[in-house]
């Protein structure tokens, strides 16, 4: 155990926390994680890594290139359902969700209503124009409609941001769980990317679906249960009250003031616009459905993940509403016990679970697999005049032009930085000269 800071005993303090016992707000000590915990881990990724082998072994002998890329379109809408919703739930939402609620108020649920819009307009204007054309990847229907260069530039800025996007999605919960549970941040997350890398490699992407579906299955759980056990400390009755004496239960917000971080015209519009492009044309996406049998099939997996949806952040706005009750009169970020508001929702689940062995290491779990299964797919595409394959000589391509960019972004900020270090030494000279004559 971690000893830190225990701000909220102050003497004369007129409102302590509200609820006494071996909590970190009244021992100023943060708990480790046990063997269990580590144990639940471990079994995780194992699992996610044996989905991989054993669609693997399945597929051993007619494993080509639309089995591997496309699961020669034969997967049902169910699992790619799954996969579709898991593509867009990140840890980042799992751990942001409950902070916003505890910050301002529930005002963005109403940014799952902006999936109708979404949902519908991917499904039935988007969609069917990828799933006639058989492409292999969004990116061949820029080389249809345009030419092969523009493509490779699709792909190639595709990469950039899937490098950029997946080291935060990885970096950045495993940093928080980390200073809060005691984690290491290098092995949560070495064992994740080679968790990833092993069975997207052997598995393809029918691999890559049936693990969604497992982490999501996973997350569930690990939500469903953190809810259960705080609604059993916190208490529902002592809940509602701290919402009416703080305002977090405020839904309603028609100003179009746009200082304000929420309201109802920002979560339904602003969102369904920021959600549009990631649903309607992102690769990760569209490669999902493109694996279904029929066209009607990828329709029903893209309007599948509404509700899911709808019902994740339900589950994690009651978390957070709980959360708010139980740091009422002792804010961690306040009193010194975290360092910054991305920890909140680990505190506090550090709090709620500790009491109960391995329930903090299910709860992590859901974490990384949510990790996990954030947008992991691959490039590919097919040369339709020859018929062969072409992934293979596109993604030496993109390797090419991403290697390519990096190098000159080095080269310009190695350039910046000496033309700033000759600009100092002149600056000196001249001063030393000025100040000698």
């Amino acid at each position: 155990m971690a000893d830190k800071p225990a701000s909220c005993h102050i003497p004369g303090v007129l409102r302590e926390p509200i609820f006494a016992g071996d909590f970190t707000h009244n021992t100023g000590k943060t708990m480790t994680l046990t063997l269990l915990d580590y144990t639940f881990l471990v079994l995780c990724l194992l699992v996610s890594t044996m989905i991989g082998v054993y669609q693997a072994w399945r597929s051993r002998l007619h494993m080509g290139i639309d089995e591997f890329l496309l699961a020669n379109r034969n997967m049902s809408y169910f699992p790619v359902g799954f996969s579709v919703l898991a593509c867009f739930f990140s840890a980042i939402t799992m751990l942001g969700a409950p902070q916003t609620v505890y910050s301002y108020d529930i005002l963005s649920i109403w940014s799952c209503f902006s999936f109708v819009m979404v949902c519908a307009a991917t499904a039935h204007l988007y969609m069917p124009v990828f799933y006639q054309l058989r492409v292999k990847s969004t990116y061949e229907y820029l080389e249809m409609r345009f030419n092969r260069s523009l493509r490779i530039i699709g792909a190639s800025v595709f990469t950039l941001h899937m490098i950029m996007y997946v080291s935060v999605v990885l970096y950045a919960p495993s940093l928080a769980l980390s200073a809060v549970t005691g984690l290491n941040i290098w092995v949560a997350i070495a064992s994740v990317t080679f968790a990833c890398t092993l069975y997207v490699i052997i598995g393809g992407i029918k691999a890559v679906i049936w693990e969604d579906c497992f982490q999501m299955m996973l997350v569930f759980v690990s939500v469903l249960i953190t809810l259960i056990f705080s609604a059993s400390v916190v208490g529902t009755g002592t809940m509602l009250e701290s919402l009416s004496r703080t305002n977090r239960m405020r839904a309603f917000d028609f100003r179009l003031a746009p200082s304000i971080p929420h309201t109802v015209w920002s979560c339904l519009f602003g969102y369904g616009f920021l959600f549009l492009p990631l649903y309607a044309v992102y690769h990760a996406q569209i490669h999902r459905c493109l694996t279904c049998r029929t066209l009607k099939d990828a329709q029903i997996a893209l309007w599948m993940s509404f509700p899911g949806h709808f019902l994740f952040l339900l589950l994690l706005i009651g978390i957070g509403l709980y959360m708010s009750a139980f740091y009422e009169n002792c804010d961690p970020l306040h009193a010194g016990l975290i360092a910054k508001p991305d920890q909140m929702a680990p505190f506090f689940m550090q709090d709620i679970l500790s009491q109960w062995p391995g329930m903090m290491g299910l709860y992590l779990a859901g974490v990384l697999g949510a990790s996990v299964s954030s947008r992991l797919t691959e490039n590919g595409g097919s040369d339709r005049e020859s018929g062969k394959s072409i992934v293979v000589k596109e993604v030496v391509v993109v390797v090419v032009v991403v290697v390519v960019v990096v190098v000159v972004v080095v080269v310009v900020v190695v350039v910046v930085v000496v033309a700033v270090v000759v600009l100092v030494v002149i600056v000196v000279i001249v001063v030393v000269v000025v100040v000698i004559v």
